[in-house]
């Protein structure tokens, strides 16, 4: 499986507490009319957390139908439990998704090779493409190079995706594999793409797909001066997206535009005054609350 360029780590909109289908639909077709390469629901951004199973099933399954195979949907089925991240990979492949994004196990800190026997053990009970995704900042733990090269020898292993901020973990994994790397951590984007990256799973491509893609297609082109120039127009919005946390920010942002309503689920909360106002401001210079207030009128 090939994955190059820039897919959206989306968001899950809520209406009540419920999954709220109508606007993530729309989502989704947002960032393909954008130029994404790709959809990954159920992932952080979506706030998988806190969906129970029969929510996770239907988020995947109303991806699916939105995408109606245009692009790839990779979905989360990660868990701190080796048999829920089974039954969860399971359903994503029953239900005709390219791939699976699994986290490493997160709280029970194991250790390496607890870690290789959890990927491991989903690997052989599951027949999708798995893209491991290591991030340490959540985690509190990450997948060493060498446990990633032991992976890579299964062929189900096909990727990682690199939220480590860690150019030196980076270039061992490039090294010492064959896998895929994604990156994880979007103001690292480009310069992971010039060590070996093929591209990005984006909280900003919510916001910007069009720019977080081309970006990607210039880096992959050797275009550096335009790879460059990308980077440097998002890297204010995309501080601003993990100046709280992720994906409060983000959530805020898609409400502000009117594309999503403001639900957030606990213990995940609204942001800061402070902080909407900045957000808010930077929209408002990237010009897409105007954008925004275009569409909604035209």
């Amino acid at each position: 499986m090939e994955l190059r360029g820039s897919f959206v780590a989306i968001a899950t909109p809520f209406d009540g507490g419920r999954f709220d289908k109508k606007s993530f639909t729309d989502l989704v077709e947002f960032q393909i009319e954008n130029g994404t390469a790709g959809i990954v629901p159920c992932g952080t951004t979506g706030e998988s957390a806190t969906l129970d199973h029969d929510e996770h099933v239907e988020v995947v399954r109303a991806c699916m139908e939105a995408a109606r195979g245009r692009v790839p949907v990779i979905a989360g089925t990660g868990s701190n439990s080796t048999a829920e991240a089974i039954t969860l990979t399971r359903a994503a492949q029953d239900l005709g998704a390219d791939a699976a994004l699994l986290i490493t196990p997160y709280y029970n800190k194991p250790p390496q090779e607890g870690l290789f026997e959890h990927y491991m053990a989903v690997a052989n009970a599951t027949d999708i493409p798995l893209v491991v995704y290591n991030c340490p900042g959540r985690t509190t733990g990450s997948i060493s190079p060498d446990t990633l090269a032991r992976l890579a020898e299964h062929p189900n292993i096909q990727a990682v995706k690199d939220a480590t901020g860690d150019l030196d973990w980076t270039t061992e994994v490039a090294m010492k594999t064959d896998l895929t790397i994604l990156s994880g951590d979007d103001t690292a984007t480009l310069p992971t793409m010039a060590i070996g990256a093929t591209g990005v799973i984006s909280v900003v491509a919510n916001l910007m797909p069009a720019e977080n893609a081309r970006m990607c297609e210039a880096a992959l082109k050797g275009d550096a001066t335009e790879a460059r120039r990308l980077h440097e127009l998002l890297f204010a919005l995309t501080k601003l997206l993990f100046s709280e946390t992720s994906p409060i920010p983000v959530k805020t942002a898609l409400h502000m535009m009117g594309r999503i309503g403001p639900e957030l689920r606990l213990p995940l909360c609204a942001m800061t005054e402070g902080g909407a106002e900045k957000l808010k401001a930077e929209l408002d210079r990237l010009g897409l609350l105007k954008a925004s207030a275009a569409g909604a009128t035209a």
